[in-house]
């Protein structure tokens, strides 16, 4: 479980934990953001106490402080077995997929602290022409002042966003993209059972 330990635990940061806690396998806690806090931080100890955790691990995605740690504690912890996909395999989800989450990232990159992680994105139209992918995307948020600070002024902060997208998903189809962005609001959809369906969400059996 990987938390912000710049900030306090929030509810759904406790909803997280109690299911992580209900789970058979070794338990992590990762605090992020150490750069910006020093390691006896005052929210530490109420991470810790959100449940009973195998192994402790600070560090920094910014600065990449506590990775190479981080990434030794999870090879340590997997088990032994015959490969689960052949080697020419990146990833087990489909290239909708994974294009969704680049552009998600893009938004979280570019608006920092304004947008909280109630961002969903969910790929409208995939079509592919004579000469490029065109790929219609739906930006899902929360609220309408998200709204506002995804377009920008002029639309300049959601052509960022497009642009910066654009040539991550281009090097992963290995061919251009016309990405045709828009933005709307679902009212706590991250709440709602259905709507986490739609987008393409599925709770799984965590025990």
């Amino acid at each position: 479980m990987m938390v912000d330990m710049s900030v306090a635990p929030r509810q759904l940061d406790r909803q997280i934990a109690e299911r992580v806690q209900q789970t058979r396998v070794p338990r992590l806690l990762i605090l992020n953001k150490v750069d910006l806090r020093p390691q006896d931080g005052p929210h530490i100890a109420a991470y810790r106490e959100l449940g009973s955790w195998d192994m402790e691990v600070a560090i920094s995605a910014t600065t990449g402080d506590g990775l190479t740690t981080l990434l030794d504690e999870i090879i340590a912890r997997l088990p032994t077995g015959q490969p689960l996909y052949p080697e020419d395999q990146i990833a087990n989800q489909s290239e909708r997929f994974l294009a969704s989450e680049l552009v998600r990232e893009q938004v979280l990159r570019y608006t920092e602290q304004e947008v909280p992680h109630s961002v969903a994105v969910e790929v409208e139209e995939w079509l592919q022409r004579e000469h490029t992918t065109y790929i219609r995307m739906t930006i899902v948020v929360e609220r309408e002042s998200q709204k506002g600070i995804l377009i920008g002024a002029g639309g300049k902060m959601l052509k960022r966003i497009g642009s910066g997208a654009r040539t991550e998903i281009e090097q992963m189809i290995e061919g251009p993209v016309y990405l045709d962005l828009w933005v709307k609001v679902q009212p706590n959809w991250r709440n709602n059972q259905s709507l986490l369906g739609w987008l393409g969400y599925r709770l799984k059996d965590w025990s």
